[in-house]
């Protein structure tokens, strides 16, 4: 019921940690970290925690993938940032369940 309504579906990911919330409360090297694993700066990541610039949904899922990595391991300190919070259209998330290995969205290189 929840997953068709989109004004509960919208509220639900405001409760969540937004990018901005994140890197204040990282530390240095936790910022390095997400910011390394997405191939991209902490300052591009303030970017968009800022707005002025919207991560490429490949980019959200990334930098999804990495803050819920980090999170893990900061003992409840951290949330993983949803990944609909940082893009210009997060409707094209909606009804999106990630795939076990979604973030290799590169491709097989071993072929």
């Amino acid at each position: 019921m929840i997953a068709r309504c989109p004004i509960i579906r919208t509220v639900l990911m405001f409760l969540r940690m937004e990018l901005k919330d994140f890197l204040k409360l990282a530390t240095k090297r936790e910022r390095a970290d997400v910011a390394e694993a997405c191939g991209d700066s902490v300052s591009y990541l303030y970017q968009i925690a800022g707005q002025h610039r919207y991560a490429s949904p490949l980019m959200a899922t990334q930098i999804e993938h990495y803050t819920r990595t980090v999170a893990d391991l900061s003992d409840g300190r951290l949330e993983p940032v949803p990944r609909a919070s940082m893009v210009r259209h997060p409707e094209i998330f909606y009804g999106v369940v990630p795939e076990s290995g979604a973030q290799d969205a590169g491709g097989n290189d071993d072929a």
